[in-house]
């Protein structure tokens, strides 16, 4: 009996299992009544006692063996005609959906490459500020009424959301000598009323150059050339006079859009010209608080709000919708980069 339980065995490994029909075969074969298997059971009855305690187990193996190959085999053949039945190479492929950029990143990312022709690097900062950085360094003294300017989200008593990345420009300062012409995009917070022309949280671009005998004529220039650059070059500008506390002196830079069309009365209040930006040269405290010397270099520093650009730039009536996230609103900028 030995042998034939070995002659059965090699007979089962190697009987090859491709397709449905050789898996009954198998069946027939192996583990039916009449099969292989069947016939060894047949003859074992009439073994002697000890004969059976010397072959019981290795029978008792064999049709395991049989059983776990019938099982496994069937399993797989189930699986792959499953497969089979599910993936239709003819098919065309399911086309993946196409993602947009934010118009807000598209703005931001065009300003950033027009600053970046005229050789301004990029800086970044934390959004979570101390008192120096966000304001004592940019001369707004303890109790001065320009810190009223800006309502202020304070984690704790000297710790604060920054209210523009004025702060970054401040570290800037710190870690490098002049020169310097780097830009500073983020996100900056104010506590202030949110409404369809205001947030409590909102994001700037601000810009610094310093170096020996940087004068306000190179500051009219660098942002007449970037107005030129974003809005078309026949587009008018404007400076009017301002007070910042960190620069000096100060002024505010308007584009002149006219009231031909009802929207552009809106948005300039029935004047033709709307504000972008404002801008100054460095004011010598911040220089010397910074640690650099006023009496060999100058600068002068912009800054513009990018939700402002944005809206007028796609029609946006309210600052809200860029905050939403509404795909119906966003799926409109897919085209875009």
């Amino acid at each position: 009996m030995k042998e034939q339980i070995k002659k059965v065995l090699k007979e089962i490994e190697d009987f090859e299992i491709l397709t449905e029909e050789n898996l009954e075969n198998f069946r027939k074969n192996f583990l039916s009544k009449k099969g292989a298997i069947g016939e060894l059971l047949e003859n074992f009855k009439k073994l002697e006692k000890e004969e059976k305690k010397i072959f019981g187990a290795d029978l008792n193996s064999l049709k395991k063996q049989a059983e776990e190959k019938f099982g496994v085999k069937k399993d797989s053949l189930v699986s792959g005609q499953e497969e089979k039945n599910d993936l239709d190479l003819s098919l065309p492929g399911q086309r993946m959906p196409q993602g947009s950029r934010h118009p807000l990143s598209i703005v931001q990312n065009t300003m950033i490459n027009i600053f970046k022709e005229m050789g301004f690097s990029l800086s970044v900062g934390p959004e979570i500020e101390d008192d120096w950085h966000n304001f004592s360094a940019l001369n707004f003294p303890e109790n001065h009424p320009a810190r009223d300017m800006q309502d202020t989200f304070f984690i704790e008593k000297d710790i604060s959301l920054r209210t523009h990345t004025s702060s970054v420009q401040v570290r800037v300062m710190e870690e490098n000598e002049p020169p310097i012409r780097t830009i500073s995009p983020g996100r900056v917070y104010r506590n202030e009323a949110i409404s369809a022309r205001s947030n409590s949280f909102f994001h700037q671009i601000e810009g610094l150059y310093i170096d020996k005998g940087v004068s306000f004529a190179d500051l009219k220039q660098t942002l007449f050339h970037f107005v030129q650059r974003f809005f078309g070059e026949k587009t008018e500008v404007r400076f009017r006079p301002s007070y910042f506390p960190f620069t000096e002196p100060s002024a505010e830079m308007d584009i002149y859009l006219g009231t031909g069309t009802e929207e552009d009365y809106r948005l300039t209040k029935g004047t033709g010209w709307l504000e972008i930006l404002g801008c100054g040269m460095v004011d010598v405290n911040v220089l010397e608080n910074c640690g650099i010397d006023p009496k060999v270099f100058s600068g002068f520093a912009f800054g513009m709000g990018i939700e402002r650009i944005t809206m007028f730039q796609y029609g946006v009536k309210d600052i809200r919708t860029l905050f939403e996230n509404d795909k119906r609103f966003l799926d409109q900028f897919k085209t875009l980069t």
